[in-house]
């Protein structure tokens, strides 16, 4: 149903529309003013919701890898419809406009009233040294230092962040979640009576697992939040005994050893420079002949380059100093450290439905999530995670487990000859 726009202001968003989107405005793209002007078609994949005169300009200002998300996370304009669409329709909307075209869209986004200034920019500014001990323990507090609230509005009771493993006859994500957690330990074959490393253990969930499974635990991690809530957690299930958690640096580990060691989606904090630092860590920690998981997200493409999250939208609003790096990268400052990679797994497509679960359960528990942070931080992890939905997808992104093993000095190691034991019933 479409209404004509009378405002001028209106009649210059309305034609900047039609310039990005061409004849899909109308058709299978709506779109929504703040003067009531609406054309939002019957089927319709998205609609956009501009609530300002000047949301565009905010949105389609430079630098564009953190004002279009920014405009979203203050309310400026909203969704309609799922989010990861809109993305998509974006995206390919600037991608495939020729450049005189985007030309041609200047002077209608330079027409438009300017933002204001006073912002509410809770992003990310840290001091100090890049991936320094007290950088890396600011920049993991600005991220998981959430209330704790926050994370079960979207994450479930068990608490289980990073990629779930979507195996077969698993219908829920917290039964995909528990298999995670299985399916890591199964892989450093941990047995009862071992001792585990959970190298960023979050709220515990792995290293409650292990102990369940009658190992004996240790967890460390640089979030305040994440250790208090892990040490209520273990004291509730009665697991004192064979779990415990440290606020801890990895490269304060000291001379412990372990029979098993894991690490999930704490790799990413690291940091390129630090990487062969991170895994002599790892390897040091481990016996002779252990096994070291290293589960994290990985920079995918042709070009071959890292990722570094700076002032843009990730860096500035999710993961100030993230670092995602091609596998190549990470394996040789494995295998620099004196690790054996003896497997590789990418799970990437497990990733993009994990996130689309948690965008879900964001959705049905909004209210919940709002109460524990507030709305900003809402719409920042929405916009985060819809966009990794759809970079995991795409294959921007993977999501690689890398079995490492610390081989003996006559080259043995605890890897059996196939991967039989690892898709056995329990």
């Amino acid at each position: 149903m479409a209404a004509a726009a009378r405002d001028p202001v209106a009649e210059r968003t309305l034609a900047l529309m039609r310039g990005l989107f061409g004849e899909r405005l109308g058709r299978d793209v709506g779109v929504r003013l703040w003067d009531g002007t609406a054309l939002v078609p019957p089927n319709a994949s998205f609609t956009l919701s501009v609530n300002t005169p000047y949301a565009l300009r905010a949105a389609l200002t430079p630098p564009l890898d953190r004002n279009p998300a920014r405009a979203f996370v203050e309310g400026w304009f909203d969704i309609e419809g799922r989010l990861e669409e809109a993305l998509e329709a974006f995206e390919r909307a600037v991608d495939t406009l020729p450049r005189l075209a985007l030309a041609r869209l200047a002077p209608l986004v330079a027409r438009l009233p300017s933002p204001p200034r006073e912002e509410h920019d809770r992003g990310a500014h840290l001091g100090g040294r890049r991936h320094s001990k007290a950088r890396d323990a600011a920049a993991v507090g600005f991220h998981y230092d959430q209330p704790v609230e926050f994370y079960r509005a979207f994450l479930g009771d068990d608490l289980v962040y990073s990629c779930a493993y979507w195996d077969d006859g698993v219908a829920t994500l917290d039964e995909a979640q528990r298999a995670k957690l299985d399916y890591v330990l199964d892989k450093v074959r941990l047995r009862p009576g071992q001792s585990f490393l959970d190298i960023g253990c979050g709220w515990g969930s792995l290293v409650i697992r292990a102990a369940e499974r009658g190992a004996n635990a240790l967890g460390i991690t640089l979030s305040r939040r994440q250790y208090e809530e892990a040490q209520r957690r273990i004291a509730e299930r009665g697991l004192g005994d064979r779990a415990r958690v440290e606020l801890r640096d990895y490269r304060d580990l000291g001379e412990r050893r372990f029979d098993a060691i894991a690490s999930v989606g704490m790799v990413e904090h690291v940091g390129q420079k630090r990487l062969v630092e991170y895994f002599a860590c790892a390897h040091r920690a481990l016996r002779d002949g252990g096994l070291f998981l290293n589960h994290g997200i990985s920079k995918q493409g042709r070009d071959g380059k890292p990722w570094r999250a700076g002032a843009d939208f990730i860096g500035r609003y999710v993961f100030p100093d993230g670092e995602l790096l091609p596998l190549d990268i990470t394996t040789r400052a494995a295998e620099r450290a004196g690790f054996e990679v003896r497997d590789v797994e990418n799970l990437r497509e497990h990733y993009a439905r994990t996130l689309r679960a948690w965008i879900e359960n964001l959705a049905h528990h909004y209210q919940a999530a709002v109460d524990a942070s507030d709305w900003r931080t809402e719409r920042v992890w929405r916009i985060y995670m819809a966009g990794s939905a759809r970079n995991f997808a795409l294959g921007r992104m993977g999501l690689l487990q890398t079995l490492l093993a610390k081989t003996r000095p006559d080259g043995a190691s605890d890897v059996p000859p196939t991967r039989r034991d690892l898709y056995a019933v329990r």
